[in-house]
């Protein structure tokens, strides 16, 4: 059973490849109707004990009827107060056996977090001796000249980065009292007082967080590496005395000492604080120790292993758990473990003992020799955590039939890209714009990942919150919504799904205290978002197609912990929440998996097919000998390569030979670096000129350089105010573009194909049209495209076309037909405002209506008129609603034209239309805050919202609502 699940398992992440398998008309119906893999996600939140299993079926029976097919379930205690079931108690395990039965009755699948909370894997059956570790230190200083007699103190641990907020009073208890001594060493006390800086972050003690907190480093550059400069300060390391034997468990040491003035440093290992935030209280505990596996799978033992017993055989079915996650990486750094000194061994090639003063920031050597080390530490660190944790739990939910999606940031103490690319399925994340931190980088992240290890599916948390009070909605998201398809992702997980324990009637409900974009069926929108969800899984079916076509590949350094970011110059525009790339695309590529790349036709290539035209390195001062190694393998077999020698090897590892050795490859690879552009071998090497930006050549330069090697951009428009991303298949190109402007204007845009027939399709509406004039100079294409106010469309290209016969319509020649002036008819839900219904002679703001039950309306209202048209009835029509807040769905004769989500409000109406009377009906919904805020302000004397967070005031403003028109009938 678990061959055959783990078998589905790779269908399902890899069914989005086929591209089309029978040519571009199976590409085009797949787009028409998407299939379950297409759908978008959400984060479905549970709040410490309080659930409902007639909630759950509600929750997941309007997932699937607005079109979500997936959901992250994770437990937490955020601003909720408890509730009456306990976390993993006989009661829990069994409404989370129902909810994964309901999860496959329903084709929705499941993505389980690997432990309470949302930061990692760890709870309060975690033993200190297996949680995460510090190696921290206490200092004593004696004279010697005989015998010493000295009690060395217990070192302390290192303060929790988050507090001790979190802290059961048993995980307090651990934490204070746990510590496992591992060595005292003496050396004679160095004059002066230099230290190496920054050794809380350089030897891994903290991580922040990169994208909520200001000053945390992209990367750590490895000051004086190279140099070879002696410090006055420093402690040689001949002088260092190990006293590990003669100090009793007490902490005692009799020792005798040599003439002169001497430190004694006491090592012992000790917990890091992290707690497993925000965890539901009986889950909270220590994060196991994510350099040893056993200590991953004794906390298994405890939570996974029983949920999957609990929930048995697994259908075969799309839905159920079908995935681990580990969410973004909030437990800070770690830098021991028990078995660290013989791992270290192993890996770097020497002893660290000697060096272990410098985890305190105490110079041993010389400067660059504890720089060194550090470098050593954290790379160790690094393939420990990968090693025996990521692809530990990747190994683990192979075994259960499921794949691991990673988030890579965050206090990730790894290189990001280093982590992503031990997932099966990468993932990014980004915040609503507006409403919180900016993480775009993520995206790029994210989706370089996915691209060089070839999963199509790049899932993003998408549109996280901070005080979000219910303002957003689908129609707002829209430019940002386009933004991220752009960026490379494929499968948005809306954050977030709040679980509705509560009763029906208790509206908006549940919260997860201040954050998330409440994506739930609290909304008053809920029942329209459908509209939005198919325009989403339109667009990420093709988005899922092949493999992404880029030009530019930016390889890290070998840098940990290490955020990659692209040049600023590369992105359109100033860098915001929403950077858009320009006309030759990238990825980033770490160092591990540059040793997977070859070179074929000239371009670096790797085994998912994922393949660029020149390797960017980055503006750095050390590259260990392997890495230049490959690098010069590649220029050889004809790669294109464009950066700066490197002046030293970063580690101690075989140092100062390996110095030696990166002096010999940097002379294979640059020569004497006279010359801007070097020939080796089949390839040829680049100098960058002037200053790096963000680590790496400036985008022009880089541009200036594709355009010499005779690539044309691979795309362009004019205006400028396109954003692009482009797909490729076996039968097709798939050109994503989207107006980023609040203006409606024609493009002139031109792609980089060549004779093939260009189609567009409308992700709004499903529909394909022709494209009536077509140019074709240079292997490029050229198409004039009209694009309303944030409009997206796909330009696809194919051999023969899939018979698109409309032309793509355009604005120009409309005349109005005729204005709905009404009068209207407007019935509200009585549970929420007026009974009696409304007769209106015009259409206005709700908020401008004397009576308080409509002022004060929020949810679903119906508008009800009839109309004549005289005369002939125009082949092409459509209905322009004017001005909306904030959806709609039209109905014309009786017949149902769909939901509006969006400016432009038009629906086509040809066909529907008729000669004389035609009834229409009209359903507009608008958001809860002025519901809210009319309840604060005692109107109209009856309270009719509840929430378990309170977003508001009564002196907040109302929102305009409605229908808002003009309302007209348009000729096409």
């Amino acid at each position: 059973m678990k061959k055959i699940l783990i078998c589905l398992m790779c269908l399902v992440a890899m069914a989005s490849c086929a591209g089309g398998g029978d040519g571009a008309s199976a590409l085009k119906e797949g787009f028409q109707t998407p299939p379950l893999t297409a759908r978008p996600g959400v984060y479905w939140y549970f709040m410490d004990g309080n659930f409902s299993k007639d909630g759950i079926t509600k929750d997941l029976e309007s997932m699937r009827d607005a079109g979500i097919g997936y959901v992250i379930f994770l437990e937490v205690g955020v601003g909720v107060p408890r509730g009456p079931v306990d976390f993993m108690s006989e009661e829990w395990t069994e409404l989370f056996r129902f909810a994964v039965s309901e999860c496959e009755r329903l084709d929705i699948q499941m993505i389980l977090g690997i432990g309470p909370g949302w930061t990692g894997s760890g709870g309060p059956w975690v033993e200190a001796s297996r949680s995460m570790q510090h190696l921290v230190s206490s200092t004593t200083r004696v004279s010697g000249g005989g015998k010493v007699k000295v009690h060395l103190d217990v070192p302390a641990p290192n303060p929790p980065f988050f507090g001790e907020g979190a802290f059961t009073p048993q995980m307090k208890k651990d934490w204070e009292e746990y510590h496992q001594d591992v060595a005292v060493l003496a050396f004679p006390t160095p004059e002066g007082s230099e230290r190496i800086e920054d050794t809380q972050e350089k030897a891994l003690y903290i991580r922040a967080p990169y994208s909520s907190q200001p000053g945390v480093k992209q990367y750590l550059r490895p000051e004086g590496v190279g140099a070879g400069k002696a410090e006055d300060s420093a402690v040689n390391p001949a002088d260092i005395v190990d006293l590990t034997a003669l100090m009793t468990p007490d902490g005692d040491l009799e020792w005798d000492a040599p003439q002169g003035e001497w430190t004694i440093m006491r090592f012992s290992s000790r917990n890091n604080g992290a707690a497993t935030r925000p965890a539901p209280l009986p889950g909270v505990g220590m994060e196991c120790d994510k350099f040893d596996r056993e200590a991953l799978f004794a906390h298994f033992e405890h939570f996974t292993d029983k949920l999957f017993e609990a929930v048995g055989d697994r259908s075969d079915s799309f839905g159920g758990i079908k995935y681990l996650h580990m969410d973004s990486w909030e437990m800070g750094a770690q830098n021991w473990t028990a078995s660290f000194r013989e791992e270290f061994r192993k890996r770097r090639g020497y002893d660290p003992q000697p060096y272990y003063p410098v985890y305190s920031g105490i110079i041993v050597g010389d400067r660059e020799i504890s720089e060194r080390f550090l470098f050593d530490v954290r790379l160790t660190a690094q393939e420990l955590t990968i090693e025996n944790h990521s692809l530990a739990v990747k190994e683990y939910a192979h075994r259960h039939g499921a794949l691991l999606s990673i988030e890579p940031y965050d206090m990730n103490p790894t290189q990001d890209m280093e982590l992503a690319v031990s997932a099966d399925v990468p993932m990014a994340e980004f915040w609503a714009d507006g409403y919180g931190f900016n993480t775009a980088f993520g995206a790029a992240e994210g989706s370089s990942a996915a691209h060089l290890i070839g999963c199509d599916v790049v899932p993003a948390e998408a549109f996280t919150s901070h005080l979000d009070a219910w303002r957003q909605y689908p129609g707002m998201l829209k430019n940002q919504t386009d933004w991220a398809f752009g960026a490379g992702i494929s499968r948005l997980m809306f954050h977030t799904f709040q679980h509705q324990c509560l009763a029906d009637t208790l509206r908006p409900g549940m919260t997860m205290g201040p954050y998330g974009v409440h994506w739930d069926r609290g909304q008053t929108w809920w029942p329209m978002s459908v509209g939005y969800h198919t325009y989403v899984a339109r667009s990420q079916f093709l988005l899922q197609q092949g493999r992404t076509v880029a030009d530019i590949l930016y390889l890290n350094p070998e840098s940990v912990p290490h955020v990659f970011r692209a040049p600023d110059s590369a992105y359109d525009g100033p860098q915001s929440n929403m950077p858009d790339r320009k006309g030759y695309s990238f990825d980033a590529c770490p160092p591990s998996m540059l040793y997977k790349a070859k070179v074929k036709d000239g371009r670096v290539v790797f085994p998912s097919g994922a393949s660029y035209a020149v390797l960017i390195l980055p503006e750095w001062p050390t590259a260990t000998p392997q890495y230049l190694e490959k690098i010069y393998s590649l220029v050889k077999a004809g790669a294109t390569v464009v950066g700066n020698p490197p002046a030293a090897a970063p580690g101690l590892a075989d140092y100062p030979a390996c110095d030696k050795e990166v002096s010999e490859w940097v002379s294979r690879i640059w020569g004497d670096s006279s010359q801007n552009v070097r020939s080796v071998g089949k390839g040829k090497v680049v100098l960058m000129k002037g200053e790096a930006d963000n680590l790496y050549q400036p985008y022009g330069q880089t541009m200036d350089l594709l355009s010499s090697m005779g690539l044309a951009m691979d795309f362009s428009a004019s205006p400028s105010d396109l954003r692009y991303t482009h797909r490729r298949t076996k039968d097709a190109e798939i050109y994503f573009v989207s107006n980023r402007s609040a203006e409606r204007n024609t493009f002139r845009c031109s792609f980089r194909v060549g004779g093939m027939v260009p189609e567009i399709w409308d992700p709004m509406t499903g529909k394909t049209y022709s494209v009536n004039q077509v140019y074709e100079a240079g292997g490029c294409t050229s198409i004039s495209l009209p694009l309303d106010a944030y409009q997206s469309c796909f330009v696809v290209f194919s051999k023969e076309g899939t018979g698109a016969a409309e032309a793509y319509p355009s604005s120009a020649g409309e005349k109005t037909l005729c204005t709905v002036d009404g009068p209207w008819t407007l019935t509200f839900d009585p549970a929420w405002g007026r009974e009696e219904p409304l007769v209106m002679d015009s259409l206005c703001d709700w908020t401008l209506c004397e009576d308080p039950l409509v002022k004060y309306y929020s949810g679903t209202a119906e508008y009800r008129t009839a109309f004549n048209i005289e005369g002939d009835v125009p082949s092409s029509c459509k209905l322009d609603l004017g001005d909306v807040s904030v959806m709609a769905r039209v109905n014309l004769n009786g017949e149902d034209l769909g939901i509006l989500w969006v400016a432009p409000w038009t629906v086509d109406i040809s066909g529907k239309l008729r000669q004389g009377e035609n009834t229409l009906s009209i359903e507009v919904v608008n958001l809860w805050q002025n519901r809210m805020v009319g309840d604060l302000r005692g109107e109209p004397g009856k309270r009719r919202t509840y929430t378990t967070w309170n977003h508001y005031t009564a002196e907040d403003p109302l929102l305009k609502s409605g229908l808002l028109g003009p309302v007209r009938v348009v000729a096409q």
